[in-house]
Protein backbone atom coordinates (compact mmCIF):
# COMPACT_ATOMS: atom_id res chain seq x y z
CA UNK A 1 0.00 0.00 0.00
CA UNK A 2 0.98 3.33 -0.98
CA UNK A 3 -0.47 6.93 -0.95
CA UNK A 4 -1.26 6.51 -4.71
CA UNK A 5 -2.92 3.44 -4.45
CA UNK A 6 -4.53 4.28 -0.93
CA UNK A 7 -5.75 8.00 -2.76
CA UNK A 8 -7.32 6.13 -6.03
CA UNK A 9 -9.10 3.33 -3.53
CA UNK A 10 -10.70 6.26 -1.63
CA UNK A 11 -11.46 8.35 -4.93
CA UNK A 12 -13.29 5.65 -6.35
CA UNK A 13 -14.77 5.15 -2.76
CA UNK A 14 -16.13 8.76 -3.16
CA UNK A 15 -17.42 8.26 -6.47
CA UNK A 16 -19.74 5.15 -5.72
CA UNK A 17 -21.00 7.37 -2.20
CA UNK A 18 -21.54 10.61 -4.51
CA UNK A 19 -23.61 8.11 -6.88
CA UNK A 20 -25.49 6.80 -3.79
CA UNK A 21 -26.38 9.81 -2.57
CA UNK A 22 -28.31 11.44 -5.23
CA UNK A 23 -29.96 8.25 -5.61
CA UNK A 24 -30.95 8.58 -2.03
CA UNK A 25 -31.17 11.91 -0.98
CA UNK A 26 -33.23 13.10 -4.94
CA UNK A 27 -34.52 9.93 -5.39
CA UNK A 28 -33.27 10.67 -9.11
CA UNK A 29 -30.67 8.48 -11.53
CA UNK A 30 -31.02 11.30 -14.21
CA UNK A 31 -28.42 11.30 -16.64
CA UNK A 32 -26.75 7.89 -15.23
CA UNK A 33 -26.15 5.60 -17.82
CA UNK A 34 -27.74 1.89 -16.68
CA UNK A 35 -25.84 -0.07 -19.26
CA UNK A 36 -22.48 1.01 -17.35
CA UNK A 37 -23.63 1.01 -14.14
CA UNK A 38 -24.53 -3.25 -15.13
CA UNK A 39 -21.01 -3.33 -16.74
CA UNK A 40 -19.55 -2.78 -13.79
CA UNK A 41 -21.56 -5.01 -11.66
CA UNK A 42 -20.16 -7.80 -13.88
CA UNK A 43 -16.65 -6.26 -13.51
CA UNK A 44 -16.18 -6.61 -10.03
CA UNK A 45 -18.65 -9.84 -10.05
CA UNK A 46 -15.80 -11.44 -12.10
CA UNK A 47 -13.04 -9.79 -10.73
CA UNK A 48 -13.52 -10.87 -7.23
CA UNK A 49 -14.91 -14.56 -7.52
CA UNK A 50 -12.45 -15.60 -4.96
CA UNK A 51 -13.53 -13.55 -2.21
CA UNK A 52 -14.19 -16.85 -0.16
CA UNK A 53 -11.60 -18.33 -0.98
CA UNK A 54 -8.41 -16.03 -0.62
CA UNK A 55 -7.56 -13.91 2.57
CA UNK A 56 -5.47 -10.76 2.58
CA UNK A 57 -6.29 -8.34 4.95
CA UNK A 58 -9.38 -7.17 6.50
CA UNK A 59 -9.32 -3.78 4.08
CA UNK A 60 -8.84 -5.96 0.88
CA UNK A 61 -11.93 -7.93 1.69
CA UNK A 62 -13.79 -4.84 2.76
CA UNK A 63 -13.52 -3.30 0.03
CA UNK A 64 -14.14 -5.98 -2.35
CA UNK A 65 -17.69 -6.27 -0.37
CA UNK A 66 -18.10 -2.87 -0.87
CA UNK A 67 -17.77 -2.02 -4.64
CA UNK A 68 -20.01 -5.41 -4.80
CA UNK A 69 -22.70 -4.37 -2.58
CA UNK A 70 -23.10 -1.16 -4.30
CA UNK A 71 -22.58 -1.94 -7.88
CA UNK A 72 -25.37 -4.51 -7.64
CA UNK A 73 -27.53 -2.08 -5.27
CA UNK A 74 -27.21 0.58 -8.09
CA UNK A 75 -28.26 -1.82 -10.59
CA UNK A 76 -31.43 -2.62 -8.31
CA UNK A 77 -32.58 0.70 -7.83
CA UNK A 78 -32.31 1.67 -11.64
CA UNK A 79 -34.37 -0.80 -12.32
CA UNK A 80 -36.60 -1.55 -9.93
CA UNK A 81 -37.27 1.23 -7.32
CA UNK A 82 -40.49 2.53 -7.95
CA UNK A 83 -39.44 6.26 -7.77
CA UNK A 84 -35.74 6.20 -8.89
CA UNK A 85 -36.17 4.26 -11.69
CA UNK A 86 -38.82 6.65 -13.43
CA UNK A 87 -35.99 9.32 -13.55
CA UNK A 88 -33.80 6.52 -15.83
CA UNK A 89 -34.08 7.97 -19.61
CA UNK A 90 -33.58 4.55 -21.15
CA UNK A 91 -34.32 6.32 -24.86
CA UNK A 92 -30.94 7.83 -24.40
CA UNK A 93 -28.95 4.98 -22.69
CA UNK A 94 -28.99 2.75 -26.36
CA UNK A 95 -25.09 1.32 -26.24
CA UNK A 96 -25.25 -2.36 -26.54
CA UNK A 97 -23.32 -3.49 -23.35
CA UNK A 98 -22.54 -6.94 -25.49
CA UNK A 99 -20.26 -5.11 -28.18
CA UNK A 100 -18.00 -4.39 -25.28
CA UNK A 101 -18.30 -7.81 -23.31
CA UNK A 102 -17.63 -9.91 -25.83
CA UNK A 103 -14.49 -9.15 -27.62
CA UNK A 104 -13.19 -8.41 -23.70
CA UNK A 105 -14.17 -11.98 -23.12
CA UNK A 106 -12.43 -13.08 -26.61
CA UNK A 107 -9.29 -11.45 -25.76
CA UNK A 108 -9.06 -12.53 -21.82
CA UNK A 109 -9.17 -16.05 -23.75
CA UNK A 110 -6.44 -14.83 -25.79
CA UNK A 111 -4.05 -12.53 -24.13
CA UNK A 112 -3.66 -13.36 -20.90
CA UNK A 113 -0.56 -13.08 -17.97
CA UNK A 114 -0.05 -15.49 -15.21
CA UNK A 115 -0.52 -13.48 -11.90
CA UNK A 116 0.98 -13.61 -8.87
CA UNK A 117 -0.80 -11.30 -6.54
CA UNK A 118 -1.53 -13.41 -3.97
CA UNK A 119 -5.85 -12.82 -4.47
CA UNK A 120 -5.82 -14.37 -7.65
CA UNK A 121 -6.58 -18.46 -7.91
CA UNK A 122 -3.86 -19.95 -9.84
CA UNK A 123 -7.16 -21.82 -11.71
CA UNK A 124 -7.79 -20.42 -15.41
CA UNK A 125 -11.28 -19.90 -14.84
CA UNK A 126 -10.26 -17.34 -12.18
CA UNK A 127 -7.43 -16.39 -14.25
CA UNK A 128 -9.75 -15.07 -17.20
CA UNK A 129 -11.96 -13.85 -15.34
CA UNK A 130 -9.57 -11.61 -13.58
CA UNK A 131 -8.29 -10.37 -17.09
CA UNK A 132 -11.75 -10.33 -18.73
CA UNK A 133 -12.42 -7.95 -15.57
CA UNK A 134 -9.74 -5.83 -16.56
CA UNK A 135 -10.45 -5.80 -20.12
CA UNK A 136 -14.31 -4.74 -19.35
CA UNK A 137 -13.51 -1.86 -16.61
CA UNK A 138 -10.84 -0.38 -19.28
CA UNK A 139 -14.54 0.36 -21.60
CA UNK A 140 -17.28 -0.03 -19.18
CA UNK A 141 -18.05 3.85 -18.69
CA UNK A 142 -18.20 4.15 -23.10
CA UNK A 143 -22.20 3.84 -22.34
CA UNK A 144 -21.88 6.79 -19.93
CA UNK A 145 -20.17 9.23 -21.86
CA UNK A 146 -22.08 8.42 -24.91
CA UNK A 147 -25.18 9.13 -22.90
CA UNK A 148 -23.79 12.50 -21.34
CA UNK A 149 -22.87 13.32 -24.82
CA UNK A 150 -26.38 12.70 -26.13
CA UNK A 151 -28.30 14.28 -23.66
CA UNK A 152 -26.11 17.10 -22.61
CA UNK A 153 -27.53 17.93 -19.40
CA UNK A 154 -24.99 17.33 -16.77
CA UNK A 155 -25.65 17.92 -13.26
CA UNK A 156 -23.41 18.44 -11.06
CA UNK A 157 -23.69 15.27 -9.25
CA UNK A 158 -23.11 13.04 -12.24
CA UNK A 159 -20.48 15.45 -13.57
CA UNK A 160 -18.83 14.42 -10.03
CA UNK A 161 -19.45 11.00 -10.35
CA UNK A 162 -17.77 10.45 -13.60
CA UNK A 163 -14.80 12.92 -12.89
CA UNK A 164 -14.43 10.71 -9.84
CA UNK A 165 -14.15 7.85 -11.76
CA UNK A 166 -11.70 9.16 -13.91
CA UNK A 167 -9.26 10.37 -11.21
CA UNK A 168 -9.20 6.96 -9.08
CA UNK A 169 -7.99 5.20 -12.42
CA UNK A 170 -5.23 8.29 -13.00
CA UNK A 171 -4.24 7.89 -9.69
CA UNK A 172 -4.06 4.07 -10.13
CA UNK A 173 -1.67 4.79 -12.99
CA UNK A 174 0.62 6.68 -10.77
CA UNK A 175 0.45 3.71 -8.06
CA UNK A 176 1.80 1.55 -10.87
CA UNK A 177 4.77 3.58 -11.78
CA UNK A 178 5.49 4.37 -8.10
CA UNK A 179 5.93 0.23 -7.46
CA UNK A 180 7.72 -0.09 -10.74
CA UNK A 181 10.65 1.90 -9.20
CA UNK A 182 10.45 0.91 -5.65
CA UNK A 183 9.50 -2.72 -6.10
CA UNK A 184 11.51 -5.34 -8.10
CA UNK A 185 9.91 -6.98 -10.89
CA UNK A 186 6.26 -5.70 -10.87
CA UNK A 187 5.86 -5.31 -14.42
CA UNK A 188 2.23 -6.29 -15.63
CA UNK A 189 1.59 -4.77 -19.39
CA UNK A 190 -1.63 -5.91 -19.35
CA UNK A 191 -3.44 -4.17 -16.31
CA UNK A 192 -1.05 -1.13 -17.34
CA UNK A 193 -2.29 -0.97 -21.14
CA UNK A 194 -5.94 -1.81 -19.82
CA UNK A 195 -5.85 1.43 -17.12
CA UNK A 196 -4.22 4.32 -19.50
CA UNK A 197 -6.65 3.25 -21.94
CA UNK A 198 -9.44 3.61 -19.19
CA UNK A 199 -7.92 6.94 -18.64
CA UNK A 200 -7.88 7.91 -22.09
CA UNK A 201 -11.40 7.36 -22.40
CA UNK A 202 -11.81 10.34 -19.77
CA UNK A 203 -9.47 12.85 -21.55
CA UNK A 204 -12.23 14.75 -23.47
CA UNK A 205 -14.53 14.84 -20.45
CA UNK A 206 -11.44 16.18 -18.30
CA UNK A 207 -11.11 18.91 -20.47
CA UNK A 208 -14.77 19.99 -20.54
CA UNK A 209 -14.78 19.78 -16.59
CA UNK A 210 -12.16 21.42 -16.09
CA UNK A 211 -12.69 24.00 -18.73
CA UNK A 212 -16.80 24.38 -17.05
CA UNK A 213 -15.10 24.89 -13.46
CA UNK A 214 -12.67 27.12 -14.85
CA UNK A 215 -15.03 29.73 -16.00
CA UNK A 216 -17.65 28.47 -13.64
CA UNK A 217 -20.49 27.57 -16.04
CA UNK A 218 -22.26 24.73 -16.53
CA UNK A 219 -20.44 21.44 -17.67
CA UNK A 220 -21.76 20.60 -20.69
CA UNK A 221 -20.06 18.00 -23.55
CA UNK A 222 -20.15 18.63 -27.52
CA UNK A 223 -22.34 16.55 -28.99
Amino acid sequence: MNIFRLAGDMTHLLSVLVLLLKIHTIKSCAGISLKTQELYAVVFATRYLDIFTSYISPYNTMMKLIFLGSSFSIVWYMRYHKIVRRSYDKDQDTFRPYILMLPCLILALLINEKFTFKEISTSFFLFVMWTFSLYLEAVAILPQLVMLQRTRNIDNLTGQYVFLLGAYRALYILNWIYRYFTEEHFVHWITWISGLVQTLLYADFFYYYFQSWKNNVKLQLPA
